[in-house]
């Protein structure tokens, strides 16, 4: 762990000069065979796809794809349940964008928009509390998704809704915890995983330290990037240096951001507000301690139970393989859906709905082997 994270200015994290110096250390230090790196972050998936970085890469790595897309991992069941309460008489649900259009068994919430119910797509929970304000005679959902980037923001909205005594909003909660999903990665006797580019947003708020259990029992090195051309080589050099080394341990490649300790404060106030439980991941199953509840002394913000709608676990479409490409086991193009059934502009799994998503991210910029 030290100060190779970072650069003279941040223009260089663009530089093609410094991505290849980079990528040419990479080549040199790679110990041979073949190895699977995992980016656990979505929007790491995107910036190595648009960035053609997979073909620069040594003969014998690859980089992956985890469940790193908060919309991708959200499970039909509880698209299903938004769908359930969108049809309550004056209620609206409001959601992130790509969640409009992410499938569930009975459609998505895009068609029942469409239908006429009141879905609407906000950027802030917080403003979703400006609008119950508004318009007290209507009832507000919210569809809480993210890690931990986004859970302290949605946190805060809970405490100042409660602070305003709103009594019209409520909150339909499937946020997850990363560090519960690495464990279940690694303790997965199908996956083969050599090293994780750790998700820098997820990183601010947790600190790099939080990886030491994955790299101590598992014996995997783990290293946080950031999202530049730059930051994501730095950071493979530091995993493939790590692996050549036997030294598996954490390293911190985005150092300007991200601290050992974290976000102390939106930590506090995520445990404030939520407590672990078991959840369920798309594709991947039941995790333990992997999903976040509500405290007992904020349970009155719980949209299923305020409107008693269950949470019911749907199959997949037929011959989506979304899961398995949010395990790792295979790339997107190894489906069979991919490109033909399964395309952006009619999407069969969440991986080809989100802007985050792995086969969103192979369609639009290509494999990049």
């Amino acid at each position: 762990m030290g100060g190779r994270g970072k650069l003279r200015d941040f223009s260089q994290y663009r530089s093609p000069i410094h991505v290849n110096t980079l990528v040419k250390k990479l080549h040199r230090i790679y110990p041979g065979g073949t190895l699977k790196i995992m980016e656990v972050c979505g929007t790491h998936t995107m910036a190595i796809a648009r960035y053609g970085l997979r073909s620069l890469m040594p003969q014998g790595l690859c980089l992956i794809s985890g469940p790193g897309c908060p919309v991708c991992v959200t499970p039909a069941s509880i698209i299903n349940a938004a769908i359930s309460l969108s049809a309550f008489p004056d209620t609206a649900v409001l959601t992130f964008g790509d969640m409009m259009r992410v499938p569930g068994t009975a459609g998505t919430l895009e068609l029942c928009r469409a239908k006429g119910a009141d879905v609407r797509i906000l950027y802030s929970s917080l403003d979703m509390l400006e609008n119950a304000k508004k318009e007290r005679n209507k009832h507000f959902v919210f569809i809480s998704v993210g890690f931990e980037t986004t859970t302290p923001g949605i946190a805060l909205s809970i405490l100042q809704a409660e602070k305003m005594g709103l009594e019209n909003v409520s909150f339909l909660v499937a946020n997850r915890l990363v560090i519960p999903a690495l464990h279940a990665l690694c303790s997965s006797e199908d996956i083969q995983i050599d090293g994780f580019l750790c998700p820098g947003h997820v990183s601010v708020i947790i600190g790099w330290g939080a990886y030491r259990e994955i790299a101590e029992r598992y014996n995997i090195p783990c290293v946080v990037a950031g999202f530049e051309p730059a930051d994501i080589v730095m950071a493979v050099d530091e995993l493939i240096e790590r692996i050549a080394n036997k030294t598996p341990g954490v390293g911190n490649a985005y150092e300007r951001v991200v601290t050992e300790e974290g976000n102390k404060k939106a930590l506090e106030v995520m445990e404030m507000v939520f407590k672990p439980a078991a959840a369920e991941w798309r594709g991947i199953g039941v995790i333990p301690d992997s999903g976040l509840v509500l405290r007992p002394q904020y349970a009155h913000f719980d949209a299923l139970t305020r409107f008693e709608v269950p949470l019911v676990t749907q199959e997949e479409p037929a011959g989506c393989r979304c899961g398995d490409v949010l395990k790792g086991i295979i790339v997107p193009t190894e489906c069979a859906l991919f490109g033909k059934r399964c395309t952006p502009q009619a999407p069969v799994g969440p991986c080809m709905v989100s802007s985050e998503g792995s086969c969103a991210a192979y369609y639009t910029y290509g494999a990049g082997e």
